[in-house]
């Protein structure tokens, strides 16, 4: 078997795993070697990958508590970032370890090179300052001071510690991990923070409730299909993409201002990528939505396309028999489990409304007018 060099490392896996019965080591490390088997290609091959040095030495750790057995999984990869989070995604379909239902829940993917180039840098520093009759020339003095000031303002944001730099203005950049808030923040970019990987952190959501937030992908598949995740999961004004075949971290300062002044729309975006993506509630939609909502009279209910156009202003109680194709919001007063069920039927989207009844579990998103 083929030993993952420490230099080659690029990223860790960080898992937790919690299991309803007894387990060792090997039980752990045979299901996530058995349960991936033939998912991903034989490209992807878990096995394979160790074998070719691709994947290090998985590191299990555990302890068992009232007949169940809980514990932390690492995984060293020397895969690229997006090879590395499929990875990552194939572990949480494990549903059973050895012969116990279990759950598997990524924590995070840390990019290990970003303490691998600070120590970089300040040791540099020091061997240059250490050379024998060199000195630096005025001009590199100041280059080199102001990019390791830049930095060294990277700071954490929110409960989930998500590496940013400056968030106090009405624009945020939005990019995947550390290095690429590193890389920005080097060029003077300071409005920048990282997702830690490419599920979104609830606190971006959060902010695209407040600010503008312009996504910056890598331009790969991968970027692309990291777009359409968190498009769909949160308020994004404007999506931009590197050079084909480039990540935003090895970007240099010209291609940055570049890609970013060539920022589009969403829709455009994956017009252009031809990525289909279901059609999202902007601001100014919702504030539409509250101004329909006092059309409404008695108990009747609005049935909107998805270009928030009328398609039907019926009474509630008519709503289980209507059949139609482009219906995507339907607006009420009150929304309980009888109207979330006849939206489901319809395949509705968003249920409006000004105030909610007890309501079941649902894939229909709720808006609150």
């Amino acid at each position: 078997m083929a030993k993952i060099s420490p230099v080659s490392i690029k990223y860790n896996i960080s898992a937790d795993f919690e299991a309803e019965g007894p387990l060792e080591k090997p039980d752990v490390i045979g299901a996530l070697f058995g349960q991936t088997e033939g998912l991903l290609g034989s490209d992807m091959e878990l096995r394979e990958l160790q074998k070719e040095g691709k994947i290090g030495r998985i590191d299990v750790d555990l302890h068992s508590e009232d007949g169940k057995t809980k514990g932390e999984i690492n995984i060293p990869s020397a895969l690229d970032k997006t090879e590395t989070t499929i990875i990552a995604a194939a572990l949480e379909t494990i549903d059973k370890i050895g012969p116990t239902n279990a759950k598997i829940t990524i924590n995070e993917i840390e990019d290990v090179r970003g303490s691998k180039r600070d120590y970089i840098m300040e040791r540099a520093k020091q061997l240059l300052a250490s050379i024998k009759g060199a000195g630096m020339e005025s001009q590199e003095i100041e280059q080199e001071l102001r990019e390791a000031t830049r930095v060294s303002k990277i700071s954490e944001y929110g409960d989930e510690k998500l590496p940013a730099g400056d968030l106090s203005g009405s624009e945020i950049i939005v990019v995947e991990g550390r290095a690429d808030v590193v890389n920005l923040l080097k060029h003077n970019v300071k409005n920048v923070i990282g997702m830690n990987g490419t599920k979104l952190p609830k606190e971006i959501s959060k902010l695209g409730e407040e600010k503008k937030l312009t996504l910056f992908v890598d331009g790969d598949r991968g970027g692309k299909l990291i777009a359409k995740n968190v498009n769909d999961n949160a308020d994004i004004d404007f999506i931009a993409t590197a050079p084909d075949g480039k990540e935003v971290e090895e970007l240099t300062g010209k291609e940055i201002f570049q890609a970013l002044r060539k920022k589009v729309e969403p829709s455009e975006f994956f017009k252009q990528s031809g990525i289909k993506t279901s059609r999202k509630l902007t601001k100014q939609d919702k504030e539409k939505l509250k101004e329909m909502a006092g059309d409404i009279k008695g108990r009747n209910v609005l049935v909107l396309n998805s270009n928030l156009e009328v398609e039907r202003n019926i009474s509630a109680s008519k709503l289980p028999y209507l059949k139609l194709k482009d219906a995507f919001i339907l607006i009420t007063r009150t929304a309980g489990t009888s109207v979330i069920k006849a939206a489901e039927k319809l395949g509705i989207r968003y249920v409006a409304a000004k105030n909610f009844g007890k309501i079941e579990d649902s894939n229909v998103e709720l808006i609150s007018l």
